[in-house]
């Protein structure tokens, strides 16, 4: 047993130092930014709870034979936390597959700028797909750049949305919405057929037609995951994203990151206040 867990210590090492040549940099002087940045591509590409766990373990050791053979002083993993190794990690897109995704929306059809609109609100606020069909035009305040969502039993909350769904909104209201329907009834935000809300299956069809026009498995739910997931990383506290989020239990939303709360704040400091603008290339 020890031999099998010493071969797969060498394996997750081997494919972080692999990792670390890629992006140029070493074990001596790569930062808890980059720890987390090789775990979070690890989850993204779909490993299990288990694997992810034996991964912060082997770097953990790694990192404190690092420390006893002073190659460096600190061990930048010793603040993550391990996943359940029996649960599987939600699968969550970056940021560029986010893009690439939504730019495959060909928009000049209504059906195709109310997509846009729909996709870009449910990526920029984490919204279920059940709370984005349910949203009525009402529900969007432009002025205060937020959305009244409904959640499960009955909760109410007020998320924030950024200036793409701000723009797509306004766009789809304008241009969009009304060639839906030449007898639009009820105050529905995203309409379907003949003027009626939107249905849950219509969304998914449609966003499943997306994935595979642009190579990337995924589904709509993946959205929420990478919206929570890239608060998260950027320095959100959990308190904050369970409420946007709209989660009962802060426990459901800790499957979205492995990461103590200071050492979160470790690596947006790190990350972005070299470049403050960065945190305004975010959607939401």
């Amino acid at each position: 047993m020890a031999k099998e867990s010493a071969l797969t210590y060498v394996f997750s090492v081997g494919l972080f130092l692999d990792w670390l040549k890629e992006k140029s940099l070493s074990p001596g002087n790569v930062t808890c930014a980059g720890c987390v940045e090789f775990l979070s591509e690890r989850i993204r590409s779909g490993i299990t709870g288990r694997t992810a766990a034996k991964d912060v373990a082997a770097l953990r050791a790694f990192f404190r034979f690092l420390s006893v053979t002073g190659v460096r002083r600190d061990n930048p993993v010793s603040l993550l936390e391990s996943p359940s190794r029996g649960s599987r990690l939600p699968r969550v897109l970056s940021k560029e597959q986010v893009e690439t995704i939504l730019g495959t929306i060909k928009t000049d059809t209504p059906e195709g700028v109310r997509d846009r609109a729909l996709f870009e609100v449910i990526y920029s606020c984490g919204l279920r797909i059940s709370e984005a069909v349910s949203l009525s035009v009402n529900d969007v305040r432009f002025n205060e750049k937020i959305v009244l969502v409904c959640g499960k039993g009955g909760r109410e909350r007020m998320v924030p949305f950024g200036p793409y769904s701000d723009y797509w909104l306004k766009y789809y209201l304008k241009e969009a919405r009304p060639k839906l329907s030449s007898n639009i009834s009820g105050n529905a935000l995203f309409l379907g057929k003949k003027g009626k809300p939107l249905t849950r299956k219509t969304a998914w069809d449609r966003f499943h037609a997306l994935t595979l026009q642009s190579g990337i498995p995924a589904k709509i739910h993946t959205l929420r995951h990478s919206f929570a997931t890239h608060l998260l990383a950027g320095g959100a506290d959990l308190r904050s994203v369970q409420e946007l989020l709209g989660h009962a239990d802060i426990s459901t939303t800790q499957i979205y990151t492995h990461i103590e709360n200071s050492a979160l704040q470790m690596y947006h400091s790190e990350f972005f206040d070299g470049d403050k603008g960065q945190e305004d290339d975010f959607r939401g």
